[in-house]
């Protein structure tokens, strides 16, 4: 499987949390190839599953979210300017004279107004409250083209940087989408220790929702989370971030299954897979924390791998990263708990 071509394509779909049926379907569409019963439920959660050839197999539930962060249409003024509120914790920081595009009855291009620096009276990063969108339109005409509720993303195109890395809205977490597919590339044609029901979910930006709905009916033994997590930059703490290119990041915490930590540790050792430990001493901000929890408990652990700014609209990440993420995730589904 070619990552970057799918990374490419998946992250050139919009899926607002709450609005992520363009994304999901084309996930469907991928991961058509590798599985059987693969459906798209009401809440946009797609899943599908692969059978093993062993009697009374376990059954893993592999995991990433599909949704991304972006706006939510809140009020159109007078003058046909847009207020919108965040969907998801994307960073404000960085929206001031963007352009946008707001996706209602059909795509209306926008820009975020901001006053030129001559007149400012102050500086420093806005609310969210005080941002405003011009789409070049009366109140009426807006009207007519955007819904209160609407989604708006801001324009980022896919970008090739330096090295094995590339840059875009929605790494978070279409590469995780992406790791699992090529790890399900990897295992065709493989014997499997377990069973695999795969879960792209829906709403993880906005409350970890769709994963909730999704290992509920699934009803899974065993869970890995696919996420990311925090790349290291010029100013990023040597404590709290990893550098591109470290590989997988394991996750060891209070509400993972520490057996299964030390499983894929070991296994990445055995298999030379480059790999970190990621700490994260009472929860993981991620599905995890939710899957664990559904039914009578899901045993889970996280796979993770470092992006640079995350949750804004140039997101980066080292495919290397992805692919060894692949190969754990594929090592795990073959030997599982039997490589203890």
């Amino acid at each position: 499987m070619d990552i970057k071509s799918a990374l490419k394509e998946l992250t050139e779909r919009v899926g607002v949390s709450g609005d992520e049926f363009a994304a999901s379907n084309a996930a469907a569409d991928f991961l058509k190839q590798y599985v059987e019963e693969v459906s798209v439920d009401a809440f946009g959660n797609v899943t599908g599953f692969v059978r093993s050839h062993r009697e009374n197999a376990k059954l893993l539930m592999l995991d990433a979210h599909i949704d991304q962060v972006g706006y939510i249409v809140t009020y159109i003024d007078d003058k046909g300017f847009l207020s919108v509120g965040s969907c998801g914790s994307p960073d404000v920081k960085t929206l001031l004279a963007q352009s946008v595009t707001v996706h209602g009855k059909r795509a209306v291009r926008g820009v975020v107004s901001t006053l030129p620096p001559h007149v400012q009276k102050e500086s420093g990063a806005p609310e969210i409250a005080d941002i405003s969108i011009d789409v070049g339109l009366t109140k009426g005409q807006a009207e007519e083209a955007i819904s209160l509720g609407d989604r708006v993303t801001v324009n980022s195109e896919f970008k090739e940087l330096c090295g094995d890395t590339v840059s875009s809205s929605a790494i978070d977490d279409r590469s995780g989408v992406c790791a699992i597919l090529a790890a399900l590339d990897m295992l065709k044609g493989k014997d499997l220790a377990y069973d695999l029901a795969v879960c792209f979910s829906a709403q993880e930006e906005t409350g970890e929702r769709g994963a909730k709905q999704a290992a509920f009916r699934i009803k899974p033994d065993e869970c890995i989370a696919v996420d990311v997590s925090f790349g290291r930059t010029p100013d990023g703490d040597p404590k709290e971030t990893v550098p591109l290119g470290s590989g997988v990041m394991i996750g060891f915490s209070a509400v993972l299954d520490k057996k299964m930590s030390n499983s894929l540790r070991k296994l990445a050792r055995e298999k030379n897979i480059s790999f970190t430990e990621e700490i994260m001493p009472d929860s993981t901000g991620t599905n995890a924390d939710a899957i664990g929890v559904s039914g009578s408990g899901v045993k889970c652990c996280t796979l993770s791998f470092p992006i640079r700014y995350m949750h804004t609209p140039v997101e980066a990440v080292n495919l290397n990263d992805i692919k060894s993420t692949a190969k754990l995730i594929a090592a795990y589904a073959e030997g599982g708990s039997e490589n203890d």
